[in-house]
C-alpha cells in the first residue's frame, strides 16, 4: 500500500529457517586426551615386554638335555680281507647302544639323522648313524644306534697301550661324540626353533663282559 506522501512502504518476506546440512566437526583432541592415550600405550608395551621376558626366562628358555648310556650289546663281528692298496685284514665289530635321553624343557625336540664318532685315546675307531625321532616335552626317550667299531684301527695304534688296558684293567677308555640337529616346538608347534643337541661321553668299556663299566657325559644344546 502507498503512504500519504507517495512513497512505498517496505515489505518483509518471511524466509524458512536454515538447518545445518551436516554435523559440526569434532573438537580437536585436548592435551589431556593425548597424555592418557600415551600412558595407555606405554602400559601395554611395558606389560608386553614383561610377558616376553618372563616367557624367555621360563617357557622359552632351553635347558640342556641329559643322556645316559643304558646298555651295550655285541651284535656282530665282520672280518674282511682288503687287497688294495696293500693286503690287510679288517675287523669290524658292531655294538648296539641304547641311550636314554631326558628332555627337561617345555618344548618337544624333533631331530633329524644324527651322527656319533667313537675315539680310543684320540684315534677315530668307529661311527654310527642315528635315525630321526622325537622326544616329548619334559619327557624321556630312547635313542638306539648301531656303532661300528673298526678293530683294526685300534690294533694299528699304540699296541703297547692297548695291551696294558686290556690285560691290566680288562677295559678300554673310549669317547663318543654325538651331534643331533633338530627343532624344538613350543606351544603345540606354534613356535619352532632350530636346535642342535651335543653329547660328549667318556666311558670305560669292559672287554670281557662287553658292557660299559662307568661313564661321564656332558650335554649341551645350541640354538
Amino acid at each position: 500500500m502507498a503512504s500519504s506522501n507517495g512513497s512505498v512502504l517496505p515489505t518483509h518476506t518471511a524466509s524458512a529457517p536454515t538447518w545445518p546440512s551436516s554435523k559440526p566437526p569434532p573438537p580437536p583432541p585436548t592435551r589431556r586426551r593425548l597424555c592418557i592415550c600415551g600412558l595407555v600405550t606405554l602400559a601395554i608395551l611395558t606389560a608386553l615386554a614383561i610377558t616376553i621376558l618372563t616367557l624367555s626366562l621360563t617357557l622359552f628358555r632351553v635347558r640342556d638335555p641329559t643322556t645316559h648310556l643304558q646298555s651295550t650289546r655285541l651284535t656282530g663281528v665282520a672280518p674282511r680281507v682288503v687287497t688294495l692298496p696293500t693286503p690287510s685284514i679288517q675287523l669290524n665289530v658292531t655294538l648296539l647302544l641304547t641311550v636314554a635321553v631326558h628332555n627337561p624343557n617345555a618344548a618337544s625336540f624333533s631331530y633329524l639323522s644324527g651322527h656319533t664318532d667313537l675315539t680310543y685315546r684320540g684315534a677315530h675307531v668307529g661311527s654310527a648313524e642315528i635315525d630321526p625321532g622325537r622326544i616329548p616335552s619334559r619327557g624321556d626317550g630312547e635313542v638306539t644306534l648301531a656303532l661300528t667299531v673298526q678293530a683294526d684301527r685300534i690294533l694299528a695304534g699304540d699296541l703297547g697301550q692297548l695291551v696294558d688296558d686290556v690285560v691290566g684293567t680288562g677295559a678300554m677308555p673310549l669317547e663318543a661324540n654325538t651331534r643331533i640337529p633338530g627343532k624344538v616346538s613350543i606351544l603345540g608347534g606354534i613356535i619352532k626353533r632350530r636346535a642342535v643337541a651335543y653329547s660328549d661321553c667318556k666311558f670305560v668299556f669292559g672287554v670281557a663282559e662287553m658292557k660299559v663299566r662307568s661313564q661321564e657325559c656332558q650335554d649341551r644344546t645350541k640354538l
